[in-house]
């Protein structure tokens, strides 16, 4: 049973504990989760509603995104647990001979390269979250406004917070032409996610004000 089944209490207590993990590339996706949660509420508060009818087609397709937004980030909180743990298996592998070293080579920057691609994935979700989010903002039921607005900011905490992990990564990876794909993705990501949550606290302090 992974995490994303499991009692909060004890996620949180295992994260602050002296485990290796769970650690910040999980914690990033499940605060992803709860970005997401936010934006699903508001447009769940939205479906249905006779008030809310001309928009009914926006919310439905918003719902349907985010309900997937949300597996897929649950999932990635475990996926991060697994590759870190793959990352340590392949460091611990012996190195005695150079042919040991060589397999040890190969497995860690293999690892290290999966261990990657959690967090970006994380980032990536989270951009999408923060997108909506910026459409739910204008279109869904605003007795949520706030929600909307924790959804956006949680969205850019997440994704800057993964963007940590994907570095630390990116940083053991020899191959140079890894980072030179995955850096300026993540430089795009942390930009949009930030631009949308600036937008959305914008439009939820004007409402709050009016």
């Amino acid at each position: 049973m992974g995490y994303a089944t499991a009692k909060i209490s004890d996620y949180l207590s295992d994260a602050a504990s002296d485990k290796p993990a769970p650690g910040g590339g999980s914690v990033s996706a499940l605060v992803g989760a709860l970005a997401a949660s936010m934006s699903e509420m508001a447009a769940n508060f939205t479906s249905g509603r006779k008030k809310f009818q001309a928009v009914q087609a926006d919310i439905s397709q918003c719902l349907q995104r985010l309900t997937a937004c949300r597996a897929k980030l649950l999932a990635l909180m475990d996926a991060d647990v697994e590759v870190y743990k793959a990352v340590s298996e392949a460091c611990a592998l012996p190195k005695h001979t150079a042919q040991e070293s060589a397999v040890r080579a190969e497995a860690v920057q293999s690892a290290l390269q999966e261990a990657m691609k959690v967090p970006l994935s994380v980032m990536r979700q989270c951009a999408v979250v923060g997108e909506i989010a910026a459409r739910l903002v204008r279109i869904a039921n605003p007795n949520l406004i706030t929600d909307v607005g924790v959804s956006a900011i949680l969205a850019e905490a997440a994704c800057a917070a993964a963007a940590l992990n994907v570095q630390i990564n990116l940083d053991s990876i020899t191959d140079p032409t890894v980072a030179e794909r995955v850096r300026p993705e993540t430089a795009e990501l942390i930009r949009t996610t930030a631009q949308r949550r600036s937008a959305v606290q914008r439009a939820v302090q004007a409402h709050l004000s009016g």
